[in-house]
């Protein structure tokens, strides 16, 4: 898949995630995986981002198998942007489906 608009979709994927219940990075990682191929890399920064801009914020919860992890938790402003994002991408998707669809039954 074209890497720029993976990255687009990314923020997307990640709020709707956090959006459902709160996670560390690593489960993020693995969940958004089953669906699109990614790297911890590429959520990383993404996450670090996010948090900046007050999507999310994070705390630290103690773990059987190593050390606290640190879990990303939705504020109502990243909430708000989940929505919004939504709204957007199902336009879009709906758009491209459309364009698709009506080249493939050209005569």
């Amino acid at each position: 898949m074209n890497i720029q608009f993976k990255k687009g979709v990314l923020e997307l994927c990640v709020l709707s995630m956090l959006f459902k219940k709160d996670c560390y990075g690593y489960e993020l990682v693995n969940e958004i995986s089953k669906n699109i191929l990614i790297s911890e890399g590429t959520i990383y920064p993404l996450l670090k981002r996010l948090k900046d801009e007050g999507y999310f914020t994070t705390y630290l919860e103690e773990s059987q198998e190593g050390p606290p992890r640190k879990y990303y938790k939705l504020t109502d402003l990243g909430a708000s942007t989940k929505v919004e994002l939504e709204k957007e991408w199902f336009s879009f998707v709906e758009g491209v489906n459309k364009i698709v669809k009506e080249a493939n039954e050209r005569e």
